[in-house]
This record gives structure tokens, C-alpha cells and sequence, in this order.
């Protein structure tokens, strides 16, 4: 029967608006609940400045601490936060599965809306910022975007399409969908020239996958030795030299039942949905953890885990797999890159996908929130055994960054990373 919801998710507001709000989730547990949650929080635009967690592998309780990742940039729906959490709590699957079929199922008893994929088609006139705008309302309103094709004209038009999913799991109602032209309307104004929203049909299948990428580009754009080639960079050798002081320690002396991680790293944005994501990647448990507040700019966290088995992880050959690839979500959680294609020059950001095959949320809003200009692709494209999401943008010369210069280029690689990190 489950516990009551105001039991499940707890919200506690702060009266001093620089004060962290807290979120403490008690629920039964389920594999890879800690990320399903940290996305979610990601997704909402959300940082974690602490965490607490507990599970004894049938019941979970988890404490966050959070602050807004840019501050004063948007009001935080929490009661739809609420929701959104209680829908991923395994007491709550049931109840919210129903209430959906309640909105408009299928007829077999399932709900039919919440893998819907919808067709946003914008035709506006160009201006600066306008992607980005867009996609600013899209994110604002719970829409998660799955593809996007951007075509300009010469006589200064914009053809913008959207593949998205909803949240909230509403866009079948028609009130869902005013209130989305409504929105999009008022932010756009005069630009915007023309509006659909539709349910996708075949040809988002047919745009899923994206064109072959050269091997040369492949190899830069997906193999870990990246780092290397970006420390030459003078604009980022700084900040890659703190990067590598990220460490991953294996303790099986302190708990006879429990593996210790101990992690420290430069905090960035988005730390511990990564941590996270690698756990229900690599299918161990998380018993006891703890995600201390940042220290000069460093995080430290303490993780007791045990394989799905119940075991301690004492291979030393799983241990170093496992060691690297935290090192690598730490390092290289996304890959930024400038290519020339043909005539053209293109940006390249890369992050992988989870297992599930989700990928990471508002990577889009802050490339375009980076680089205020138009024409992208968003795709999936599998290398070294890992599905990988790759945004594709298409780049205009400009007195600001003239793309011959490869100063210029380093500058904008740079200028994307620090707002995907957060720093």
C-alpha cells in the first residue's frame, strides 16, 4: 500500500533565500533510484550542495541540500519537483501510473503519453539569442528535448524543429499545449511567424540517427587521451591542471561487509548525478554515502558500496575499471571539440548516455545559453562499447570569434565547458 505522499517527499523551503532548500526522499529502494532522482534535480536546473543517503537495499533515505545552478535565473516549481520525484518512488509507481490512464489511456490499461514523443515547429525571424531562447521556455516548462534540426533561409527565416517529451505528461490536453504557444508567444513576440505542435510521426525515426562522423573526428571527439591534446590549450591548462588532481581511493579495511569509496574532485556542475549515473552503469550498490559541501572549490565523498551480489568489490581488476571510469565522468564528463566540415566549421559536445538510454538533461540550454548563435543537430552515435548523445552546431565567422583563428577556437571550446561544469 505504500507510506502517504507527504511522507514519501519532503520540501523544506529556506526563510533566508540564500540558505539551501532541502529535499529528504524516505521510499522503499529500487536500482538506480539515487540517479534517476539526481537527474531529475539536473533537470530542473537544480545543484546539489550536500547529500546524505542511506539504504539497506529494501528501504532508502536520502537527504539533498540545493541551491539554484545559476541564481535568481528562474522560480523552481517545487510542488511539480514534488511530483516529479514521487512518480520515480517505487511506493508511488502504481498510484501515478493509474492517475495518467485516469488523464487518457490507451484502453488496455496503460498510459499512453509517457514516451510520446511531439513535433514542435517554430517559424520565426532570425535574431541573436533566439535558440537559446527557445529552448530556455522549452526547459522552463518541463519539455525534455530528444532532436533538434535548425534551417535558416536567406531572406532572414528560421525554421526551428523540436522533438520533445513532456514532464509533466500533459501535451496530450489541449490546455498543455496553449499554455506552451502561449508562452513561446510571449518571449518571441513579433519573431515568431508560425506555431505547430503534433505528435511525431515516422520521420523523428528517420532524423534519430546522425551522419557518420570521419574516424580522425571520431577518435578526438570520444577517446579519454583528449586531455592530453586540450592541455595545450593556454586558455585551459589552467584549469586542466586542477582536474588532474581528482582522486579515487578503494578501502576494503574499514567495513568488513562494504567496499569504501573515497572521491575528491574539483566540484562542477551536475558532480554527483555523474557519480550516480556510473554506479547504475556499472550495477553496484550504494549502502551508506555522503556528498560534503564543496572546500575551495573541491568535493569529497565518501561511498560504502557492495556488488549486486551483496559482496565486497575485492578484484582488483574490477576495482581499476571501476576507479577509471569515475575518473573519467570526473575529468571528462563532456567532450567539446571544433571540426571543419567541407567549407563549414562545426562544434561538437559530447556526453555519454546512461544505460537506460537517457541522455543528460539542459546539455542543450547551456551550449546555447554558451554561444547565443544558430544552426545545431542532436543524435546518437555509439563508440568504444558506450551510446554517446552528440550535439552538432554549425558555426558563423564573426569579428568576436574568426574561426580561422585558433585562438579564437580554444576561446570558444572554453567559454561551452565552463558553463557546462558550472564554473
Amino acid at each position: 500500500m505504500g507510506i502517504p505522499s507527504e511522507d514519501v517527499v519532503l520540501i523544506q523551503l529556506p526563510k533566508d533565500p540564500s540558505e539551501p532548500t532541502v529535499v529528504t526522499v524516505n521510499c522503499p529502494d529500487k536500482p538506480g533510484l539515487g540517479c534517476d532522482l539526481c537527474r531529475t534535480l539536473l533537470e530542473f536546473g537544480l545543484s546539489i550542495t550536500r547529500a546524505d543517503f542511506s539504504t539497506d537495499g529494501r528501504w532508502c533515505y536520502i537527504v539533498f541540500w540545493l541551491v539554484p545552478n545559476v541564481p535568481n535565473s528562474c522560480k523552481i516549481d517545487w510542488e511539480s519537483l514534488k511530483n516529479r520525484l514521487l512518480s520515480m518512488c517505487p511506493s508511488f509507481l502504481l498510484p501515478f501510473v493509474y492517475f495518467n490512464y485516469q488523464q487518457g489511456g490507451d484502453g488496455n490499461g496503460s498510459s499512453t503519453h509517457s514516451s510520446s514523443v511531439y513535433l514542435l515547429k517554430l517559424c520565426c525571424l532570425d535574431r541573436k539569442g533566439l535558440l537559446h531562447d527557445v529552448t530556455r521556455i522549452l526547459s522552463d516548462l518541463e519539455f525534455s528535448i530528444q532532436r533538434v534540426k535548425v534551417m535558416t533561409t536567406p531572406d532572414g527565416r528560421v525554421m526551428d524543429l523540436f522533438f520533445i517529451t513532456d514532464g509533466m505528461e500533459l501535451l496530450h490536453t489541449q490546455k498543455r499545449r496553449d499554455d506552451t504557444k502561449e508562452h513561446l508567444i510571449a518571449v518571441l513576440g513579433s519573431y515568431c511567424i508560425s506555431f505547430e505542435l503534433q505528435l511525431a510521426g515516422p520521420e523523428y525515426e528517420s532524423l534519430k540517427a546522425l551522419p557518420s562522423l570521419p574516424p580522425a573526428v571520431e577518435e578526438e571527439l570520444f577517446t579519454y587521451e583528449l586531455a592530453s591534446k586540450e592541455a595545450s590549450s593556454k586558455e585551459l591548462k589552467s584549469d586542466l591542471m586542477t582536474l588532474k588532481k581528482a582522486s579515487v581511493t578503494v578501502d576494503n579495511w574499514l567495513s568488513p561487509a562494504l567496499t569504501l569509496l573515497q572521491i575528491q574532485c574539483v566540484d562542477q556542475k551536475g558532480l554527483f548525478y555523474d557519480i550516480l549515473r556510473t554506479s547504475k552503469d556499472f550495477d553496484f550498490q550504494i549502502a551508506h554515502g555522503r556528498f560534503s559541501s564543496s572546500v575551495k572549490g573541491y568535493r569529497n565523498l565518501d561511498l560504502f558500496i557492495r556488488e549486486a551480489n551483496g559482496k565486497k568489490i575485492v578484484d582488483p581488476k574490477h576495482q581499476n575499471v571501476l576507479c577509471s571510469r569515475l575518473k573519467e565522468e570526473m575529468l571528462h564528463p563532456f567532450r567539446v571539440i571544433i571540426v571543419n566540415r567541407g567549407p563549414d566549421t562545426e562544434l561538437l559536445v559530447a556526453n555519454p548516455v546512461e544505460s537506460s538510454g537517457k541522455g543528460r538533461p539542459r546539455v542543450f540550454y547551456d551550449v546555447t545559453l554558451a554561444l547565443k548563435m544558430l544552426g545545431a543537430e542532436i543524435g546518437r552515435h555509439s563508440a568504444s562499447d558506450r551510446q554517446w548523445e552528440v550535439y552538432r552546431f554549425l558555426l558563423d565567422d564573426s569579428h568576436e570569434f574568426p574561426l580561422t583563428s585558433n585562438g579564437a577556437r580554444n576561446q570558444l571550446v572554453d567559454r561551452v565547458r565552463r558553463i557546462l561544469m558550472g564554473w
